[in-house]
């Protein structure tokens, strides 16, 4: 019998058409990333619908200040031991800045390496509408696109702050032109970042795709949050819209010196441990 609060388990491959069909039902949509083997493998244990090899690998794995670091061949490493581990899961991997930029050709040529080196199963673009022929051309070429509005990471430079995006009008106009954009290209699903929860509502509303939200109220499809900050390994990072599951910082550093203290005092490893 299933426990209370808890959805039953189904092995039901998680596809771009299962997450309409979410939509339709208005069953929400589960998503978190995962950049190593064993994380991927657990959160396809657990359900989770979809998984995004996100470039936010660039600061909670490598350390950097921001995704804007994340190269292609980083990226592709990611990507394939991700996809490695996920059986059930729909397995989307951030295009990293500048991939997809310059021209179609080169946008479509990254995506492919993500799509058949890499065995992601769609890709996720940062943008509006003028990168609407871009993904025009990448679904075209029969590789999902996910879309990305609101805040966008790999343009921090040029906003200067990660503060809350369309709080006034004109550019909340903007950010819902750049979601409907995404959807008259073809993608099949926008990520909606640290928008009023009211204007995450409207797109949501006025969109006949998924919408994803971080940092984006209560009224999104689906809602995703960055899987190292949701465990509570990530102490410098404290936003109002991530909820900590679990505080693994304090077990792992418990863990680590516990481990330290038993080798210096000869007690690790036992006879029992020994062969």
């Amino acid at each position: 019998m299933t426990r209370p609060n808890q959805p039953p388990k189904t092995d039901r491959k998680v596809t771009t058409l299962r997450l309409q069909e979410m939509k339709v039902a208005k069953e929400k949509i589960s998503a978190l990333t995962a950049y190593d083997f064993l994380t991927a493998r657990l959160l396809d244990q657990a359900g989770i619908d979809v998984i995004l090899v996100g470039d936010s690998a660039s600061m909670v794995f490598a350390g950097n200040d921001t995704t804007v670091p994340m190269k292609m061949d980083e990226m592709l490493y990611h990507v394939r031991v991700v996809t490695r581990a996920v059986k059930r899961a729909l397995v989307v991997a951030d295009m990293p800045f500048m991939s997809y930029r310059k021209s179609p050709d080169e946008a479509l040529g990254n995506a492919a390496r993500l799509m058949q080196d890499g065995m992601a199963e769609a890709v996720k673009m940062e943008g509006g509408r003028s990168l609407a022929p871009i993904v025009e051309r990448v679904v075209d070429a029969g590789i999902p696109v996910m879309g990305h509005v609101g805040l966008q990471p790999q343009s921090i430079h040029t906003y200067g702050t990660y503060k809350t995006r369309g709080l006034d009008e004109l550019e909340a106009e903007k950010i819902i032109d750049s979601a409907r954009a995404f959807e008259a290209a073809g993608a099949f699903a926008v990520v909606i970042e640290k928008v009023p929860q009211d204007l995450a509502r409207r797109i949501t509303e006025m969109l006949k795709i998924p919408t994803i939200g971080i940092g984006a109220g209560l009224n999104c499809d689906g809602q995703i949050l960055v899987t190292p900050d949701m465990l509570g390994m990530n102490t410098q990072f404290h936003p109002r819209f991530v909820r900590k599951y679990a505080k693994l910082s304090e077990d792992m550093v418990k863990a680590f010196t516990h481990y330290h203290l038993d080798v210096k005092g000869r007690k690790f490893p036992t006879e029992a441990e020994s062969y």
